[in-house]
């Protein structure tokens, strides 16, 4: 917490120019509050937690985001395949994030085991249809 708070103040200069002991001072004083109180340090380590998950996440993600829309000499794919990718590896993405999480039964629970998910996905895909219709009529000819 010493360094975070040291380096906030030294980037943003909030105490002045020139200013490193008094910078780190207060970054200590800071910092012995949080070794001193529980509830700050839980709520920093699991804030550092999620930070850490979600780097992860992303970065995953963009790695296999750029093997599809990387386009460099060689092998390239085509425009309408790009996409289907693209969607396959958001979806692969949701599943593995709900895999790793240990909570996938509870999403499959939730998603379609209730008394309301058959009218739901009904209603969804009765939505989607009307929507790609709408979507292929109002499209745009090429020129």
């Amino acid at each position: 917490m010493f360094f975070i708070v040291f380096a906030i103040l030294e980037k943003t200069k909030l105490l002045g120019e020139g200013k490193k002991q008094l910078n780190a001072l207060l970054s200590f004083v800071v910092a012995l509050v949080f070794v001193s109180a529980i509830y700050p340090t839980v709520v920093v380590n699991n804030m550092i937690l999620f930070l850490t998950v979600g780097l992860v996440v992303l970065f995953v993600a963009l790695l296999l985001w750029g093997f599809i829309f990387g386009d460099k000499e060689g092998f390239k794919i085509q425009g309408w395949i790009k996409g289907v990718l693209g969607g396959l590896v958001g979806v692969a993405m949701i599943i593995a994030v709900l895999w790793a999480t240990g909570v996938q039964g509870k999403v499959i629970e939730f998603l379609f085991r209730q008394e309301w998910s058959n009218t739901f996905w009904i209603n969804a895909v009765f939505i989607a249809v009307i929507a790609i219709a709408l979507a292929l009529v109002l499209k745009k000819p090429k020129k």
